[in-house]
């Protein structure tokens, strides 16, 4: 295992490409959408100075950078070889099973392809590929590089050796691993939406502020992070993309979204990463 293609240029892949070239992968990062994979190695940058600064890597960023090369067209992909792909795209079953379809065309019949999802079906990407097999979910957590733990789910289909060298790869790149039956939203997602969930029905039904809210969990529960602010992080419009995987496929009343939450990711307020969610952030992560 020597060269990992990340697809998706977002938060999500950029941390995991990231924490790919930390571990001295040789990583491709695709992404068509225009200027999303240059804007993602800018942010690259930046994470990784920060944490030179801080003594926490050994390398000089740049030297990190520099095994890192970036793509903005599918057939080209194949040149890179790599013998994992971890995909890190929008939560919509729709267009990742086109996607599949498509990376199993373009790369080689060696290549793992691992998945970010944080609810969609193993076995039902698996299914939209040549290589059930070799499909596997690798679920990171948000940030990639500051969180130690991936959640690894092996489809019905999947190879046992290829879950062991999904486990093995993970743990190079310094993360702890979990490995979670292919049930809907898996171990941890099936833990913490109900939590934000209630947190947002608490919120719209006027129980207390939004910052009452976080600090009372935050506190009286012992978290790191308020529901609310946690949410945000995540991103509205993926807590609300994961409750209805749960609520639907489940059919609990449990995971009904809450009607706050829906109505904010109308309006677009889909947390931190737009600049407004629960809370108004400014462009350096700040709360206003």
């Amino acid at each position: 295992m020597e060269k990992i293609l990340v697809v998706g240029a977002g938060q999500m892949g950029a941390g995991i490409a990231q924490v790919s070239a930390q571990a001295g992968f040789s990583v491709g990062l695709f992404d068509a959408f225009p200027g999303a994979a240059e804007r993602a190695m800018e942010g690259m940058k930046k994470s990784l100075a920060k944490l030179a600064e801080k003594g926490q890597i050994q390398e000089k960023p740049e030297a990190v950078i520099a095994r890192v090369r970036v793509f903005t067209k599918m057939d080209e992909v194949a040149s890179l070889d790599p013998d994992l792909m971890i995909e890190a795209i929008t939560e919509n079953v729709e267009i990742k099973l086109k996607l599949y379809a498509d990376l199993d065309r373009v790369l080689p019949a060696k290549t793992i392809l691992a998945s970010n999802t944080s609810s969609i079906p193993i076995t039902q990407i698996g299914a939209a590929t040549k290589r059930p097999d070799k499909v596997v979910g690798m679920h990171f957590m948000n940030p990639v590089p500051i969180m130690k733990l991936v959640e690894v789910i092996p489809g019905l289909a999947t190879d046992p050796g290829v879950l062991a060298t999904v486990l093995k790869t993970a743990e190079r790149m310094g993360k702890t691993t979990i490995v979670a039956k292919d049930r809907p939203a898996f171990v941890v997602n099936r833990i913490l939406m109900p939590l934000i969930n209630e947190a947002f029905f608490a919120l719209g039904e006027g129980l207390a502020s939004a910052e009452d809210i976080d600090t009372g969990v935050r506190l009286g529960l012992n978290h790191p992070m308020g529901p609310l602010t946690l949410a945000d992080f995540v991103g509205l419009d993926t807590c609300l993309a994961i409750l209805e995987v749960l609520h639907k496929q489940l059919g609990e009343d449990k995971y009904r979204p809450a009607p706050v939450l829906r109505q904010y990711v109308q309006a677009g307020w889909y947390g931190k990463k737009a600049g407004r969610g629960v809370y108004v952030w400014e462009a350096g992560g700040q709360k206003k």
